[in-house]
């Protein structure tokens, strides 16, 4: 119900009537509700969950404070939307701007009388700051991701596929309770360690590579986020010296991070430490995100990074660097902020494995 009063506080601040929710994530985050099919209204002193018969059950067992309202099938849910939004007397009608279609837009403008007022991430605002139960079940996303990163130094070696590695590690965390990987999951090895976002392919790991390894479990719908990495056999020595660099960039920023901070000034205590080291051209993506339905959701940490750091918020640090031609380093927690400090969620050793 307090995401129900938060929202229509929204609704208040931007002078509509009501407001029309179609994103997933959103949804669920509004209604709780696990369907691929349905759209929540919300008006200042009434709330309709509308989805098909498919759902009727579930949405029934699922939602609280909602109307539901249930149509026959997917053909008849935009004539039940406006046929709700017509009875609700509503003359001004916020939609979400960024998830809203094409065509489901041309379908709202039917509504002669009404205007639609387009928004931009009104609840994903309100998902900013976790609740505790969010905050557990981030948290158990975490552990099962530490689990599997204990479980998959088993895994790697000479001659086993990043693809393999990739694998082992999703069925591990399936069978440690997880609905599945939080996003695709990432093995780059040797040179391909310099790829950022290399996801597994069927490259074989050879001795003396680096390989990093950035994978998330699902949870009850809420995501981990973790990156370690390994080194096979004795790698290249200027690979291990910007290990080292990478890891105190992390440990610098674990230290220094605090309530009221910018994105910019929490990306620059790892971006200025890495460029002192000679390898800022080297580190080219945002220090972090935050992280709970979706695997990238704000706050986001850059040098263009103007959200502020506020307490409840539960966020990634992942300081990198990486060398075309050969390799890269990644090391990434997960971090839940709190007025008086942090508390690092994930726990996998951050020093240096040799397997």
């Amino acid at each position: 119900m307090q995401k129900i009063v938060e929202l229509r506080q929204a609704i208040k601040e931007l002078e509509v009537d009501g407001i029309l929710i179609t994103n997933p994530l959103n949804r669920r985050y509004l209604t709780n509700f696990t369907g691929s099919a349905g759209v929540a209204l919300i008006t200042k002193d009434r709330a309709y969950f509308l989805t098909d018969f498919r759902y009727a059950k579930q949405a029934e067992e699922q939602i609280d404070h909602y109307e539901i309202v249930i149509y026959q099938s997917s053909r008849d849910m935009m004539q039940n939307v406006l046929g709700q939004i017509r009875d609700l007397g509503i003359q001004k009608l916020g939609f979400e701007s960024e998830d809203v279609s094409f065509n489901f837009y041309t379908q709202l403008k039917k509504l002669d009388s009404i205007e639609l007022v387009p928004t931009i991430k009104v609840v994903e605002k309100l998902r900013l700051i976790k609740t505790d139960e969010e905050v557990a079940k981030i948290r158990k996303a975490a552990v099962i991701s530490d689990q599997a990163f204990g479980f998959i130094q088993q895994v790697i070696r000479p001659g086993v596929t990043e693809k393999k590695v990739a694998n082992e590690l999703e069925h591990f965390m399936k069978e440690q309770g997880a609905g599945g990987e939080s996003f695709a999951i990432i093995v780059a090895s040797g040179v391909r360690g310099a790829l950022p976002h290399g996801v597994a392919s069927e490259k074989v790991i050879e001795q003396g590579d680096m390989v990093t390894l950035d994978f998330g479990a699902l949870y009850d719908g809420y995501c981990s986020d973790i990156t370690r990495t390994l080194a096979v056999g004795e790698p290249d020595s200027k690979l291990l010296d910007i290990y080292q660099i990478v890891h105190q960039a992390l440990e610098l920023t674990l230290e220094n991070i605090q309530v009221g901070m910018t994105g910019k000034e929490v990306d620059s205590i790892a971006r200025d430490y890495i460029a002192g080291q000679g390898y800022g051209d080297y580190f080219g993506h945002g220090l972090g995100h935050g992280i709970g339905l979706n695997i990238h959701e704000d706050p986001f940490f850059s040098q263009s990074g103007e959200d502020i750091l506020q307490a409840g918020m539960v966020i990634t640090i992942e300081p990198g660097i990486y060398i075309p031609e050969l390799g890269g380093v990644r090391i990434e927690d997960d971090v839940l902020i709190k007025e008086d400090g942090i508390e690092i969620l994930t726990h996998s050793p951050k020093e240096l494995i040799r397997l």
